[in-house]
């Protein structure tokens, strides 16, 4: 598998724990003790890293690591949208896909330009 295909899947992996680690506690721990919840999301964040190093590592053999980090951000980006819109159940905002703009332009000079 190319290593760019192998760090997209680790980062993506990577990003759905954060995400879960950073704003699940919103929907699942409201009412508990905030100490409960840092502990939780620790734990997830702990899973966070697991794919997210060997990503980093991978990405970086044929990656910049401004290259990687917008890619970071891209995955960011796609992982959070459908969680806050399907599993928080937020309302989509036009703002999502204006980020998401943003960010192919950030593709663009990051990975096209030279």
């Amino acid at each position: 598998m190319p290593p760019v295909v192998q760090t997209v899947l680790l980062l993506t992996a990577s990003n759905t724990f954060m995400t879960f680690a950073w704003y699940g506690h919103l929907k699942h721990f409201k009412s508990s003790a905030l100490s409960i919840a840092i502990a939780v999301s620790w734990g997830i964040a702990l899973l966070e890293y697991m794919p997210m190093v060997p990503a980093n590592r991978i990405g970086h053999q044929v990656l910049s690591l401004a290259q990687l980090k917008i890619l970071q951000e891209v995955i960011t980006l796609s992982v959070f949208i459908p969680f806050a819109v399907f599993y928080m159940r937020e309302p989509f905002k036009w703002n999502y896909f204006y980020a998401g703009l943003c960010l192919l332009g950030a593709v663009y000079f990051m990975f096209f330009r030279d």
